[in-house]
């Protein structure tokens, strides 16, 4: 069971697929910037394609708490990020994506977890990379069943959170098996199930090409992840 519907009303793909990247403190840069990279490229490798007049495939954007000239998110390693939008401006996302890092601030907000739990009630598809699956269960978005995350934190999560069967050993898991809700394990695991969503939502072909132009070894097998 999650505390979100298997899917939004809606029936009809949309033409543009709207991507919402959480940012907040002491996000893991890559966490963050792996998923904006593969469905960037993914835009501009359709586009491409695509006839002059089409729409972008992907509008990808980070979204904070605050937003603004002056509202900047400071990633793990103190890279800045300016958000794109803020909870109260961001619309409703098609995809959402719930980087991870250092979550501890982003637990103890209650509008980050508040927004978290209303962009996915109301989203296609919601994943998580690293830590980002302790927001998705504080949010209530999941609440039991199968999910994963960085080895390093899976007996924090397994103590937090012990209505979750978390599995280890494993690049990324689809928690309800019908594509709406994942997780994902460490970064590249992040990179790699953001290239299957693409593929899910727009054909293996441009998966393919967006992981050549990227120049990464994409993985698209999600039970086998690296050993610590």
């Amino acid at each position: 069971m999650t505390g979100r519907p298997t899917g939004p009303a809606r029936h009809t793909p949309p033409a543009t697929w709207r991507v919402a990247i959480l940012a907040f403190d002491d996000v893991e840069a890559l966490d963050l910037a792996g998923p904006y990279e593969v469905f960037t490229t993914a835009a501009r490798m359709h586009a491409r394609q695509a006839l002059s007049s089409s729409p972008p495939l992907f509008d990808v954007r980070c979204v904070a708490r605050d937003a603004g000239p002056s509202a900047v998110v400071r990633a793990r390693a103190g890279l800045r990020i300016v958000p794109d939008a803020a909870f109260a401006d961001a619309g409703v996302p098609d995809v959402l994506i719930v980087p991870g890092g250092v979550v501890d601030g982003a637990l103890a907000c209650p509008a980050t977890l508040a927004w978290i739990a209303r962009a996915a009630s109301d989203a296609w598809v919601t994943a998580s990379v690293c830590t980002g699956a302790f927001l998705l269960a504080a949010a209530g978005v999941v609440q039991d069943g199968p999910v994963t995350t960085h080895w390093e934190d899976v007996d924090d999560l397994r103590r937090s959170f012990p209505r979750l069967d978390v599995r280890t050993g494993v690049r990324w898991v689809d928690h309800d098996g019908n594509g709406t809700l994942f997780s994902s394990a460490g970064i590249s695991a992040g990179i790699d199930l953001s290239l299957h969503l693409v593929e899910r939502l727009a054909g293996r072909a441009l998966a393919e090409r967006t992981a050549r132009q990227m120049d990464t070894p994409w993985n698209p097998d999600p039970r086998t992840a690296p050993q610590p």
